[in-house]
């Protein structure tokens, strides 16, 4: 596999909504199987198409989502989260770091994060970070496998058929209550409440 086309399939993975095969399953995948590749170039590739794409997915988000289906309550429900972040912006930048460097898959985040219309320059570059570290220490673990150990498909299939499963269905339900969840009640009393679309909001 050359450069361009790990770019390429990584880039598609990260612009997709759920469902696809975590990022670094394909970096320590592709690195099992080129052991004499240059880590450093398969990380920073990676890194670069996933972020790249996930801010495609995060700007689909924003133009498809948030300006032809959601409601007016429900963008202006949103933006009291957009205006908390903007009074934040580095702690902002620290979050999406952490977050990127853990395994939990990211596509919820930016879709969540596209649908504040926040600019997506500072969410970037601290996914960038995130992920460059996260691939190279996957490349380095990788290539110490590929040299003692036989990889075992069938586990790797359970991955996908089950934890990877429940976990992509519970980061879109995610998504849906950040959409739904009343923030004014939240960021005033810290009680967790559902927006409705008229009437007063309802405790959970």
């Amino acid at each position: 596999m050359t450069t361009l086309s790990l770019f390429a399939i990584i880039f598609i993975l990260n612009c997709l909504p759920a469902f696809a095969p975590p990022t670094w399953m394909v970096v320590s995948a592709v690195t099992v199987s080129r052991p004499g590749a240059n880590p450093w170039l398969i990380a920073f590739t990676a890194a670069t198409a996933a972020t790249a794409g996930r801010l495609v997915l995060a700007k689909m988000a924003y133009l498809l989502v948030r300006q032809r289906w959601l409601s007016a309550r429900t963008k202006e429900n949103v933006d009291l989260v957009k205006a908390r972040l903007e009074r934040h912006r580095a702690m902002t930048f620290g979050a999406v770091l952490a977050y990127t460097c853990s395994p939990l898959p990211s596509n919820s985040l930016f879709i969540a994060y596209g649908l504040t219309s926040l600019p997506l320059a500072p969410v970037a570059a601290a996914s960038f970070i995130g992920r460059f570290l996260t691939y190279s220490v996957w490349v380095v673990m990788a290539m110490e496998v590929a040299r003692k150990v036989v990889v075992d498909e069938g586990a790797v299939f359970a991955y996908l058929g089950g934890y990877f499963v429940v976990t992509q269905i519970l980061m879109l339900a995610l998504v849906v209550l950040f959409t739904k969840l009343d923030w004014r009640a939240w960021f005033a009393t810290k009680t967790v409440q559902l927006l409705n679309r008229t009437g007063p909001s309802r405790r959970t």
